[in-house]
């Protein structure tokens, strides 16, 4: 009873919080970044050793002032949920721009769209709903909390063009929708463990990656290409990428592989903006002990 109780407090406030100027909310999200990381510490300690796993080179000073900036994105995105889902769509159309290859999703050549884990994952598919008038796909996992649930559900398709598929639906209506010209908005590059993943490298750490991207790709008989959202002062910007050449190439691994290779090139752009709050290397091959 008091879950659903702080639930619905905790959306209200949301709503509330959406007509707020974009600067206030971002300043908002600021300070909320720097108590998350100063306080949840269990989560700070996964940031740090993702850091330090993918990027060795740099100072632990630097690897700091990354993760301190890591949480701080992490809670401005958070909370600019609140105008995305709840003010109106005029401010919403003005905060979201669409740059790049825009041509590559005219027509109905079957498409797959690789979108990393940037912080402005749901703002870019706001962006790509509203600005491309084109009905989409995407692959969504239930919420543990009921009411938050929905509210994610009804906050992602109130832009319209979006068919959502849970996992239990399996792989033959998303390739059929795929098949159809319904492009594929695929969130590929987390760790969903050892028996849907292979292990290829991610700033050289063997990592387990799901091999969808390729997968999909190769039974839609469908082009690839990436979306790349990031914060902007003024909102969010989503690039998408030409189409990748000779990709699917008939091998998953080699696929799965460079797709965390291109994602390594998106992420050195924005760094604190991807989710590295995720325990990317949970799932360790065989004999190697936890990296957490």
């Amino acid at each position: 009873m008091l879950g659903s109780v702080l639930t619905s407090l905790g959306i209200f406030a949301m709503r509330m919080l959406a007509f707020l100027p974009l600067r206030l909310i971002r300043g908002l999200g600021h300070l909320l970044g720097l108590f998350l990381h100063a306080f949840v510490g269990s989560r700070r300690h996964v940031v740090h050793t993702n850091l330090a796993l993918c990027f060795p080179e740099l100072s632990d000073a630097a690897r700091r002032q990354l993760a301190r900036q890591t949480f701080i994105y992490f809670a401005q995105a958070w909370l600019d949920r609140a105008w995305l889902w709840h003010a109106p769509l005029s401010w919403v159309r003005r905060r979201l721009n669409v740059t790049g290859a825009v041509n590559e999703l005219q027509g109905n050549a079957p498409t797959v769209i690789f979108a990393p884990h940037f912080v402005g994952i749901d703002a870019g598919w706001a962006a790509l709903a509203l600005q491309v008038p084109r009905l989409s796909t995407t692959i969504y996992t239930d919420q543990s909390n009921k009411g938050v649930d929905r509210w994610i559900l009804q906050g992602r398709q109130r832009f319209g063009n979006l068919r959502l598929f849970g996992r239990a639906d399996g792989v033959k209506p998303i390739v059929g929708a795929l098949r159809a010209g319904q492009p594929l908005y695929l969130l590929a590059d987390m760790n969903f463990g050892l028996e849907e993943s292979v292990f290829v490298p991610f700033f050289g750490v063997q990592a387990a990656t799901v091999p969808s991207l390729s997968r999909f790709a190769r039974l839609g008989r469908a082009k690839v290409l990436a979306a790349l959202a990031h914060m902007t002062d003024r909102g969010y910007e989503l690039r998408l990428t030409a189409a990748w050449p000779d990709f699917p190439s008939g091998d998953a691994v080699a696929d799965t592989a460079r797709m965390n290779a291109c994602l390594e090139q998106y992420i050195a752009e924005w760094p604190a903006q991807y989710y590295w709050v995720h325990k990317r290397f949970k799932t360790r091959p065989e004999g190697e002990p936890s990296v957490y």
